[in-house]
């Protein structure tokens, strides 16, 4: 009898063990995924802060020097400017003629200038690029 005894109580024993090994890697497995995107995250700025800084440099198809329309050269000047001093100038305009517009700010008001380019009397700020697009060469 004494070996009856012996044996659940091995059973019971190797059964505690196993249930333990199975949830100790599952934790060990979650802090090792966790481990290598922070040391992979900290390493980043490390590479970067190592390397010389470089300079950007500008894509020369910005900088190309586009010919106006006459509705346009009205507005922003006569002489070929490249698409992003265009746009600048156009927002000079509007902030001197304050034709923003009082309520949405992002809305812009023509005047008959810009009526002229935009084809119609409110237009986003957003579509004011693309409006421009046609009256550029």
């Amino acid at each position: 009898m004494a070996t009856a005894k012996k044996a659940p109580a091995k059973k019971a024993a190797p059964e505690k063990t196993v249930a333990a090994k199975k949830v100790a890697p599952a934790k060990t497995a979650a802090v090792k995924k966790a481990s290598p995107a922070k040391s992979a995250a900290s390493a980043q700025p490390a590479a970067q802060a190592a390397a010389p800084a470089k300079k950007r440099t500008p894509n020369p198809a910005f900088m190309k020097a586009l010919t106006l329309s006459p509705e346009l050269s009205v507005v922003v000047g006569d002489k070929p400017l490249p698409r992003t001093e265009i746009v600048s100038k156009l927002w000079v305009y509007i902030k001197a003629n304050d034709l923003q517009d009082k309520t949405n700010k992002r809305m812009i008001n023509a005047d008959k200038n810009l009526l002229a380019v935009f084809g119609k009397p409110q237009v986003s700020m957003f579509e004011m690029a693309g409006l421009i697009g046609k009256h550029v060469k």
